[in-house]
């Protein structure tokens, strides 16, 4: 490339003689024409946007400038004026989209005129793409799973599952009913999909906040029919997100786990096999992935190859869909353990909060969990088919001494430990030390809020904190957990325990607060493509061993 072509590229910037010889000219522009003043080529262009008290403001103040935009008394210049064909609520309503939303944590302050209307941005569909077989039902599952977590109310909608209810499903739906020359069965696929996204709008319209349309859309037309509906929501953001496999043996494997799904359930696999293989190629023919006419509307879209070893994004705005992008960039299949730190001096006598040693049981507990996870890392790496040696293996435990004296028995240089103050307990405020039966008696209002309403409610004094300050807390190790591909123990407190296990087993905010979570129980959570495997073990102090139940 020459210099003076990458010249052409730079802006013009202008010197301060410029400036000033401009200025020296609008003067005398304003004393000897008779037209309005302006600093623009296009005033018009620069103040279209402005409320009536915006431009009424303006007027006023330009009177007393030493450069006037018109004559005392003269009438407002028509490039000021909204025109008459400008919706004030309109122009309040955008200025007041929600950007950064985070369910109790963040609350807007929506203008009196707003107060029974939708506010933009407040929703979002997403609307999957993709041939079958590329992870689309594992990406939207965990998508769901993440964003219920953060208490963004959160469903899919699978258009798949209508298909199978619908009364088409009395004929046979092989590979024939998926061929997009079959004019008659596209034209009821296209039906089925209009029909759950209008379900999914209405979903939305009633209070809930992310709806998944879980399809191929493999279509540009069916992509056309969906947007062109979902333009006429207009506080209903969308986003496109499109699975691509590249990998011949995931979509090897991925085709096997299909003859366990609803359509070929109980069928001879190797004739079922043969008819979704033809129904790949059916849809093969018709594909056509998200690109140029997206970009040319302005859809934000985002792609994941090989379930996110590469990720191309475009046009993402807004906290919602930018937490979407984010998430799916991260996780990996691994093993998982959760559990509670051994007993503490506090937990035998009952006290809440605190930074308490372990007691005798306690260092017991601990001794015989790093034996355990021991035996369950080399079970692991067997059935995964690699040597011992090379199976990476982090520990995680917070910074109170319970939990890091239950991690001490762990040796550093066999496993990767790691002290974080994101998993100390819930700061009980100045309730720290305290019994329930004390704070009871002391604070017997707080006492009752809290069994209210224990998700949203906040212990008072200083650093007291919610479940959902906690959740928030969490975030960053959500994502970390996510991405590393290695193993880990996580040994963390009953409140972090109920939140962790709430995410990765998918519990609703009514459940999570109040499940069950004892002392030397030991949660094994595996990840798997259609959902999480769950194995529990209690440690049994009389044999010293864990017994799975």
């Amino acid at each position: 490339m020459s210099t003076d072509r990458r010249r052409k590229t730079l802006p013009v910037v202008k010197t301060e003689n410029d400036i000033i010889e401009e200025v020296e000219q609008s003067r005398w522009q304003e004393e000897f024409t008779d037209e309005p003043f302006s600093l623009t080529a296009d005033p018009s262009a620069q103040y279209e946007d402005l409320t009536h008290e915006d431009s009424n403001e303006f007027a006023s103040s330009s009177q007393n400038s030493q450069y006037s935009s018109s004559r005392p008394n003269s009438p407002q210049p028509h490039w000021l004026q909204l025109s008459a064909d400008v919706d004030e609520t309109f122009l309040l309503r955008t200025r007041h989209s929600l950007g950064l939303d985070v369910p109790g944590a963040v609350h807007t302050i929506v203008p009196h005129k707003l107060r029974n209307e939708r506010q933009l941005d407040s929703k979002l569909a997403i609307v999957m793409v993709g041939l079958p077989a590329r992870g689309k039902s594992y990406l939207v599952k965990k998508l769901r799973r993440y964003l219920n977590w953060l208490q963004y109310e959160t469903k899919i909608f699978n258009v798949g599952n209508t298909r199978r209810e619908h009364e088409t499903s009395q004929t046979e739906q092989n590979a024939k009913f998926f061929d997009p020359d079959n004019a008659s069965m596209k034209q009821v696929r296209d039906e089925l999909a209009m029909e759950v996204l209008e379900n999914l709008v209405e979903w939305l319209k009633n209070g809930g906040r992310v709806a998944i349309h879980d399809a191929t859309n493999s279509t540009l037309s069916r992509r056309k029919l969906l947007i062109d509906r979902l333009n006429m929501e207009p506080e209903i953001k969308v986003l496109m997100l499109e699975s691509v496999c590249t990998d011949k043996n995931m979509l090897e494997r991925n085709f096997l786990l299909k003859l366990s799904g609803p359509d070929y359930r109980g069928k001879d696999p190797a004739r079922a096999l043969a008819d979704f293989r033809s129904r790949v190629a059916n849809y093969e023919k018709a594909y056509e992935p998200i690109g140029d006419w997206e970009e040319d509307h302005d859809i934000q879209y985002c792609k994941l190859i090989n379930v996110g070893k590469k990720v191309i994004a475009y046009n993402i705005s807004g906290y919602l869909p930018g937490q979407c992008i984010f998430y799916l960039m991260n996780f990996n299949l691994r093993q998982i353990f959760l559990t509670r730190h051994g007993e503490s001096t506090d937990n035998v006598l009952g006290r809440i909060g605190g930074d308490a040693p372990l007691s005798p049981r306690g260092k017991k507990f601990a001794k015989a969990l790093a034996r355990f996870i021991k035996q369950q890392r080399l079970a692991f790496a067997l059935e995964m088919v690699r040597a011992a040696s090379n199976s990476q293996f982090t520990v995680w435990t917070s910074m109170l001494k319970r939990s890091t004296e239950t991690g001490a028995a762990f040796d550093p240089d066999e496993y990767d430990v790691k002290h974080i103050r994101f998993l100390n307990e819930i700061n009980s405020g100045c309730c720290e030390g305290l019994t329930y039966e004390d704070i009871q008696k002391a604070y017997p209002e707080e006492f009752h809020a809290r069994q209210a309403n224990k998700l949203y409610y906040r212990y008072p004094g200083m650093g007291g904190e919610s479940y959902i300050d906690v959740i928030h807390r969490l975030q960053s190790m959500i994502i970390e957990l996510e991405r590393m591909t290695q193993s880990c123990l996580i040994i963390t407190h009953r409140v972090i325990m109920r939140i962790l296990l709430g995410y990765l087993l998918d519990w609703t905010q009514t459940e999570m607060p109040h499940m069950m979570v004892p002392i030397h129980t030991v949660y094994e959570i595996r990840p798997k493509p259609y959902g999480t495997e769950l194995k529990k073990w209690q440690y049994i102090e009389e044999t010293d061993r864990f017994e799975e139940f």
